[in-house]
């Protein structure tokens, strides 16, 4: 019964999402940058922001159901012959731990903000990524422009999947390597035989 769609809210709250996230520093966590997130996005909108911090908790008890990339499931496991697989991303250890994403990779190497102390895009997230991983080499896929470009001004080796609505920060570095299909990543990682891989920013 709302005047605006699922699409502009989301938008309003990825917008401030984003912006929270690129200054954020621990002990502050995901969760509290996803609520305050979502009560200005509420209030940009004028949906009554009271009601952002139960509707986030209603949202995080869908997580188990959210769908992987239908490419996600068999990429990754022809990955996995080659190099240990991870992830990578901005959420909170336990919200990782529910994701479909998370059953397909070794725990050992989910790399949270939590864990990393620091949030995507800045460069001290993949550069603490990479002392966690060493001395394995880490081998970085994403999506969005700013993992691609926060990925490569770090240094990670970096393979971009091509994903529909994510394209390149024309101001940004450019990625050697690319894929549009998950199933195309293996042949890649062996190509560069990586003894590491964390895998992010694909589902």
């Amino acid at each position: 019964g709302w005047a605006v769609s699922g699409t502009q809210l989301y938008d309003a709250w990825d917008v401030h999402n984003k912006t929270l996230q690129r200054d954020a520093r621990l002990p502050i966590t995901f969760l509290e940058l996803s609520r305050s997130a979502l009560v200005a996005a509420y209030e940009d909108l004028g949906l009554g922001p009271a009601r952002a911090p139960a509707d986030l908790v209603r949202l995080h008890e869908t997580i188990p159901d959210w769908p992987l990339w239908t490419d996600v499931a068999e990429g990754v496991a022809a990955v996995a012959r080659h190099a240990r697989v991870g992830l990578l991303s901005n959420v909170d250890d336990h919200l990782a731990r529910l994701t479909r994403a998370y059953e397909l990779v070794d725990p050992d190497l989910v790399l949270s903000s939590q864990r990393i102390g620091a949030y995507k895009p800045s460069r001290a997230f993949y550069r603490a990524s990479i002392l966690e991983v060493a001395p394995e080499q880490l081998v970085h896929v994403a999506a969005s422009a700013r993992d691609v470009r926060g990925a490569l001004e770090a240094g990670l080796t970096t393979i971009r999947l091509v994903r529909p609505g994510h394209a390149l920060d024309e101001e940004g570095p450019r990625p050697f390597h690319q894929v549009k299909d998950a199933a195309d990543l293996a042949d890649v990682v062996a190509g560069l035989d990586a003894r590491g891989f964390i895998l992010g920013a694909v589902v």
